[in-house]
């Protein structure tokens, strides 16, 4: 299933010639919606491939499916549902969730979180939801295992006993599958993650950390030997890496012939692999191993073994996928190398890569997607190199060539040299303007320890089709730069990333390709931050939207939930000491500077960023007369997952900005908008 089909490029000849922003798309925000669902959590099990979908028009739920092209109650995705209708696979671990799935030895072997009760379930012989565990929702569990006779889950465990983030108890724990008895392994750390058992199954290995660090800074490497004298004390585990305090270890992982453990560690400057033991990485590159956003979300896996012992890894070079199958000698050295420039006909962005097992040693399974293609599940044969096969796609849908704008990487200057980004210029070539340069709307990513990603986002084509650039920002502070580019925001949130955004708009002013007057900004949680920061301190922008944006620092400081109630340590600086640095970078006390138009949307049932946020913003707004809108929409949590509420939010946004800069935006939804 491509997205975009090949029909042959309108020529401008026949081209309408309308205002920017005023085009009219067949990208709509109900299309977004209609034929699309979150693809993740890929699994080969069996010889058979498992992933799941997160459905916005099942009210944002997540289901289990099996590729089975052959069956008769297949849907459009070749594929049957798992699951039954009505569970929900989520995991409120850290908020943030992930990992909330696991597959033992075989296919049979299943364990999941239900979101609703937060239990730990499996799937009984009449394919019904069976609890190993029941309780009040004080246990959550996340990122978890099977041991080889899959009588005994190792996961991380969360204790809610008491609600306070301060009293929220965090432990790796053993599970027994048949009564749902729980042991705990290892305790007296803040946090915990990757609990992973050894091929002998003796020994268990986690990563683990403390306050205020989070995974991105600091963290270690630990084995616990199991036996019955074995002390839940994580100061009695072996400490493998992560001595010095000021590296970050994540996705450690053993090897399923020779034993030996392999993680990954930025000690060099960079995300690279390395074996227990050995001083220098298996694989020495100026380049991040180990996915997009490390340590936000439980279950990631930048590399993994293929059954006859090869490492599979991937990392991203110019803005592309490169897979890197790699035999390792019995000293850690590797053998024999081949990359694998994933622009040959394959998608420029790759998740995690699976083997397809014994019997199929070259088959790769991986999740990716191009700039115009969604993300699929796919799967290659590497020793043929022909052209990935798709198995699911995300969208069942499909757009023309005509209206799909191709990203460029571009790198701008900036207060700490250069930054990055991802420049979409409009696309749709039934229209044409030749009157003026197209609105621009600049995106910062949330993490803010993250980054954004070239694969298909129907979210900017949205816009593009429309007559909108886009400019999608990698400010200081995200990942995939290495470390040096990661710790730009240590103590400079607020600064750093403002500076990026604002500069990256100018650039594209100066390069002649956004109109100065008609420039805007939006983004999402920590991007909303960003978002209303640039808005309040700088004169750069406009207009902006924030989606459950952070406008009050104090606030987020002391009403947030346990992962990252230290994460502004780090970002800003100590609280309650460091208080005037917050009140000089919250939005929210800089009345006085606010002086253009705010869209406010905010899900109500929000743990990361609290509504109260949005309310408090949208008070100062309406009291200084500047036009503004709040929305905040019932059941939603941290990121919206309704299809009703998707659709509202970009409909909204849309009409926000074409109110503002005067555009006659066809289909415009009506928009109550105070002060206007």
């Amino acid at each position: 299933m491509a997205h975009s089909t090949n029909t042959k490029a309108s020529t401008h000849l026949s081209a309408k010639e309308r205002p920017y922003g005023s085009w009219e798309s067949p990208i709509t925000s109900k299309s977004i919606t209609a034929g699309s669902v979150a693809i993740g959590n890929l699994n080969v099990v069996d010889g058979q491939v498992f992933w799941t979908e997160g459905r916005p028009k099942e009210g944002g739920r997540t289901v289990l499916c099996k590729y089975a092209p052959d069956a008769e109650e297949k849907s459009d995705r070749n594929a049957i549902d798992v699951t039954p209708e009505g569970s929900n696979i989520r995991t409120l671990v850290h908020e943030y969730g992930g990992g909330a799935l696991c597959f033992g030895k075989t296919s049979n072997e299943l364990i999941w979180s239900e979101f609703e009760g937060q239990n730990l379930c499996t799937l009984g012989g009449d394919g019904k939801v069976q609890s190993i565990t029941m309780g009040d929702k004080r246990f959550r569990y996340a990122d978890g295992k099977f041991s080889d006779d899959a009588q005994t889950f190792y996961c991380v465990r969360e204790d809610h006993e008491k609600p306070a983030p301060k009293d929220v108890v965090n432990e790796i724990a053993a599970v027994n599958v048949e009564n749902g008895e729980m042991k705990v392994i290892a305790s007296g750390r803040d946090f915990y993650a990757a609990p992973r058992l050894s091929p002998d199954q003796t020994k268990l290995a986690y990563v683990t950390w403390n306050h205020p660090n989070m995974p991105w800074d600091a963290t270690e490497l630990r084995i616990v030997t199991l036996d019955e004298n074995s002390s839940v004390d994580t100061d009695e585990h072996e400490l493998i890496a992560g001595q010095d305090g000021d590296t970050s270890i994540l996705q450690s992982l053993w090897h399923p012939i020779n034993g030996h453990l392999y993680y990954i560690s930025d000690e060099s400057g960079f995300y690279n692999i390395y074996r227990a033991g050995l001083k220098e990485s298996i694989l020495p590159l100026d380049t991040d191993f180990g996915g997009a956003a490390p340590g936000w979300q439980f279950g990631s896996q930048g590399f993994n073994f293929l059954d006859d012992g090869r490492l599979v890894a991937t990392y991203q070079k110019d803005g592309k996928s490169v897979v890197v199958v790699a035999t390792l000698n019995d000293d850690g050295s590797i053998e024999e190398k081949d990359e694998f420039d994933m622009d040959s006909g394959l998608p420029m962005k790759v998740g995690g890569v699976l083997g397809g097992g014994s019997s199929a040693p070259n088959d790769l399974y991986f999740i990716g997607g191009s700039p115009s293609t969604p993300t699929s599940v796919y799967k290659w044969d590497m020793a043929s190199k022909k052209q990935a096969e798709v198995l699911a796609c995300s969208s069942s849908l499909s757009f023309p060539d005509e209206v799909i704008s191709i990203p460029q990487q571009i790198e701008f200057p900036t207060t700490l040299g250069t930054a990055f980004g991802y420049f979409y210029p409009p696309k749709n070539d039934e229209y044409i303007c030749s009157t003026s340069t197209p609105p621009l709307l600049v995106k910062a990513h949330g993490g803010p320890t993250a980054c954004t990603s070239t694969a298909f986002n129907a979210g900017i084509q949205f816009w593009t089709s429309r007559g909108f650039a886009v400019l999608d920002v990698d400010y200081g502070g995200s990942t995939g730069y290495g470390r040096e580019y990661r710790r730009r925001l240590r103590k400079s949130w607020g600064i750093v990333d403002i500076d990026d955004v604002c500069n990256g708009a100018k650039y594209l002013v100066e390069e002649g390709k956004a109109d100065k007057d008609r420039l805007c900004i939006d983004g999402g949680s920590a991007g909303g931050y960003t978002t209303l920061g640039a808005l309040a301190f700088r004169n750069t922008f406009k207009a902006g939207t924030s989606l459950y944006g952070i406008g009050d620092l104090t606030a987020l400081a002391g009403d947030t939930h346990k992962f990252e109630s230290r994460y502004l340590d780090g970002l800003v600086g100590r609280y309650p000491e460091d208080e005037e640095i917050y009140k000089q970078r919250s939005p929210i006390e800089s009345v006085d500077t606010l002086a253009c138009p705010i869209l406010l949307l905010q899900g109500a049932e929000d743990k990361v960023v609290p509504p109260n946020q949005a309310k408090m913003m949208h008070d100062v707004l309406l009291k200084k007369k500047i036009p503004t809108c709040l929305k905040i929409y019932e059941k939603e949590q941290h990121g919206f997952r309704k299809a009703e509420n998707i659709e509202d939010a970009l409909d909204s946004e849309l009409a926000f900005y074409g109110r503002v800069f005067n555009i006659d935006v066809p289909n415009a939804i009506e928009l109550d908008i105070d002060n206007m």
